[in-house]
């Protein structure tokens, strides 16, 4: 869940490496440092608790055209300057710099001690360190190989060691990619880094070993030197950059319409394994668990296919019953819950397919079949454009299922979001801003529209929000409903629209201010809500992106109001790489 960065090359490492680290702050952090070896072959560091920005003119400092860095979120040991990467050895000859988690650290820190060594931090990955200082030789490739079979859990590591002009990478069960530029390379836990430097980029693969020089990479897995395709990554640098935006998040709720279009046109066809299915599971997380709950009202509607819907995180200790296809949703392809239930499948026969917005990343391997999406970089940790390339893939599919039936309304779906784009919505700002808590409630696709701005309102306004079927909130959290707890409520022209518009009244009975999106126009909903926000007319397809869009602007909005930290919300990473 953190990052991890590293070039060799001509040019100064350390520069290099810290703004690096800094197109990776969105993944979430509480520390970071960097390690640069000079030209005495010495290895010096600095790292320190916080953000980058606080201290990236003393890490740029460093001496060396070869270096490594980190920013960590925290899993052993509580953040500070002595828990931060790079760790040491004893004799702070070898560096390393570790995203995942060494399962089996405290057997081999264990032994490690009773040999004599002296651990500095609460970290794992430190014994990475030591254990790599009882088998270097001044041959760090061979050291490695030799200890990795040593490692349970997951890693992406960076190592460098006095006495040998390589850095060693490694990956097991953690995002690691290399970048190849003139006379330089660089390595990256995503492609964010690499984008100012170079379009070609390679993904090593679970058990690959690479060594890396200025010139060139060989990746090893096993004692078999191994070729990895070289993709051209066709990403720009502009997408990962604010253009005059307060906030990323913002960025990228205003790309959507077009995210969406490009998205749509990429889907040109129904994986086989989609076509063929007689019924299919989801097993996604956060986001993409919200866009597959759209996904099941959707195609059982429109197909009479019937979907069921699984958490990753849970999918993998308590199996369901699977016989038809897995379809795994996980726009970085990384996501750790996501990649083993889809492991989980694939042991029970079933055919998988995985939608993703990362080309060559783990769950692209995994999976029988890819669907990506075409959103580009994310930047801001609360997920908006990609979730909305996640429904675009999935409308799509839907469409395919149906023999055309949505393609109309599919066309026209970019322009209703680009008319959305420009409500006012101050006054649902000032009903949401001043609240300890918020329900979301809808029926149908837009129960999961209500979830995920529940999620967007608690990831960055830090006000607690529960998205709930309108129906539910009756039994049990009526009891909470009062003139500080607003409600938000979606209510759509449709077949719950009656009901929707009882369950309004309902809970204006007990007090409680009442957010309404509906259809323009309608004077009855209107009437009844404190604050009325009224949408384009259009299909079902289209009101569940206009109102999914309508709720990213108000969490943004509200968020925006009360000062937070919108694109690095407290606590939070944007890639979750570890269950």
């Amino acid at each position: 869940m953190c990052g991890i960065v590293g070039y060799t090359g001509y040019r100064p490492a350390a520069p290099i490496v810290v703004e690096g680290l800094k197109k990776l702050e969105y993944r979430g952090y509480d520390s970071f440092g960097v390690a640069a070896k000079n030209n005495d072959m010495s290895i010096d560091c600095y790292k320190r608790q916080g953000r980058i920005s606080e201290a990236e003119k003393a890490a740029s400092m460093l001496k060396g055209t070869m270096g490594i860095g980190h920013t960590r979120w925290a899993t052993h040991g509580v953040p500070n300057d002595v828990n931060a990467h790079p760790h040491y050895d004893c004799r702070k000859r070898i560096a390393v710099v570790h995203n995942g988690i060494i399962e089996n650290y405290a057997e081999l820190k264990r032994g490690l001690v009773s040999r004599g060594h002296s651990f500095s931090s609460d970290t794992d990955t430190e014994v990475i360190a030591h254990l790599l200082e009882e088998v270097y030789t001044g041959d760090l490739f061979k050291a490695m190989k030799a200890i990795l079979p040593k490692l349970s859990g997951s890693y992406a590591l960076l190592v460098m060691a006095e006495g040998d002009d390589r850095i060693i990478a490694a990956r097991e069960s953690s995002p690691l990619v290399l970048g190849f530029g003139d006379g330089e390379m660089f390595a990256a836990s995503d492609m964010t880094p690499l984008l100012d430097h170079t379009e070609r980029m390679m993904f090593l693969e679970d058990g690959d070993i690479a060594v890396l020089s200025p010139d060139n990479a060989r990746v090893f897995s096993g004692d078999t030197e191994v070729t990895r395709k070289v993709e051209l990554i066709d990403w720009s640098v502009g997408d990962a950059k604010r253009g005059g935006f307060k906030h990323f998040m913002l960025k990228e709720i205003y790309e959507q319409p077009h995210v969406f279009s490009d998205t749509i046109r990429s889907v040109e066809t129904v994986p086989d394994g989609l076509a063929r299915c007689k019924g299919a599971m989801v097993v996604a997380c956060g986001t993409s668990y919200h866009a597959g709950m759209v996904f099941k009202y959707l195609l059982e509607e429109a197909c009479h296919i019937p979907v069921r819907l699984e958490l990753g995180s849970e999918f993998k200790y308590f199996t369901p019953p699977v016989t038809e296809l897995v379809i795994g949703i996980t726009q970085s392809g990384e996501t750790a819950d996501t990649l083993a239930a889809l492991k989980k499948a694939k042991a029970h026969n079933c055919p998988t397919l995985a939608i993703t917005n990362v080309l060559g990343s783990t769950v692209t391997r995994i999976a029988d079949e890819t669907l990506y999406m075409r959103a580009g970089p994310e930047i801001s940790v609360a997920a908006t454009k990609s979730f909305i390339a996640e429904l675009a893939v999935l409308m799509q599919c839907v469409n395919h299922l149906s023999g055309g039936k949505f393609s109309e309304e599919i066309f026209r779906a970019n322009r209703a979001v680009e008319e959305v784009l420009l409500l006012d919505l101050s006054t649902a700002v000032q009903t949401c801003n001043g609240a300890d808590h918020i329900f979301f409630v809808g029926r149908g696709p837009f129960y999961a529209v209500a979830l995920e701005g529940a999620l967007k309102m608690k990831e960055i306004s830090y006000i607690h929000a529960e998205g709930y079927a309108a129906g539910e909130i009756k039994h049990g959290p009526f009891a909470l409903l009062s003139p500080k707890t607003p409600v938000v409520a979606i209510c759509m022209p449709g077949s719950t629209y009656g009901v929707m518009v009882s369950n309004i009244k309902e809970m204006k009975a007990r007090g409680t201010p009442v957010v309404v999106i509906g259809a323009g126009g309608d004077d009855e909903l209107a009437a009844i809500a404190d604050v009325y926000i009224g949408l384009p007319k259009g299909g079902l397809m289209e009101e569940v992106l206009m109102t999914t869009v309508v709720l990213q602007l108000l969490a943004y909005r509200t968020a925006d109001s009360l000062g937070r930290d919108i694109d690095k919300p407290r606590n939070l990473a944007k890639s979750v790489t570890v269950e």
